[in-house]
């Protein structure tokens, strides 16, 4: 009986020694805050699309064998790697054509490209070298930069200054400052173009050296966002 008194009491006074610690304990005086950065990057990786299309000349066919030659050829002459030209799909009109084994001059295959450029100064050169009756369109498909890791990490960085930038001069105008920081979150980065996809046409050269001209002085924008946690002196 006695055994049992005891631990009772040492179970008793080992609770209240608890309850005194977390009365004593004194809440974290802490601040909250959003920071957020922007820039703006010229883009040196272009995604052109060009599709090239099969057609009847008189009685013979211009088979997409023979128009992708001269595309190739064209982006070889242009001094573009042949690794920055890609197929990026196939496809064709008639397909009742081949399903009934008529004559395959009816039918027409289409191939389009993805051709990757640092800038559009060329581009009116290799269109010129490619049959124009090949030619299905042309498209401006997005813009990139061969830095984009680190220009977000750089806007990253620029956010979270601004969070503790703000904290700091919030806590002035009450005469606080900061004391060290207690969690960081990411909230948001994200990159995108003001520029939407667009055709790019160039039959004449003067219409192709404006086209080239307005998209390269185009900017992508670069965002982030963080929320951060201040301790108050």
């Amino acid at each position: 009986m006695k055994k049992v008194m005891l631990l009772a009491a040492g179970l008793f006074f080992a609770l209240g020694g608890a309850f005194a610690q977390q009365a004593d304990k004194q809440p974290v005086k802490k601040i909250e805050v959003n920071g957020t950065s922007e820039i703006e990057i010229t883009p040196d990786e272009i995604y052109f699309n060009i599709s090239l299309r099969e057609y009847m000349k008189g009685k013979n066919k211009v088979d997409i064998s023979t128009l992708e030659k001269q595309l190739q050829k064209a982006v070889s002459d242009a001094g573009i790697p042949k690794g920055d030209l890609t197929v990026e799909n196939v496809y064709g009109n008639n397909f009742e054509v081949l399903r009934k084994k008529k004559d395959p001059t009816e039918f027409m295959a289409r191939k389009q490209y993805r051709l990757k450029l640092t800038k559009l100064d060329k581009i009116n050169e290799i269109l010129g070298a490619v049959d124009a009756e090949g030619i299905e369109n042309t498209r401006i498909a997005s813009f990139s930069s061969s830095k984009m890791e680190a220009y977000r990490k750089e806007v990253k960085i620029k956010a979270l200054q601004a969070a503790k930038d703000k904290a700091e001069y919030m806590l002035a105008a009450i005469g606080n400052k900061v004391d060290g920081v207690i969690e960081i979150q990411e909230m948001n980065t994200d990159n995108y173009s003001d520029v939407r996809p667009v055709m790019y046409m160039a039959k004449s050269s003067m219409a192709g050296e404006e086209a080239a001209s307005d998209v390269e002085v185009k900017t992508i924008k670069i965002r982030a966002e963080v929320r951060a946690v201040f301790g108050i002196k």
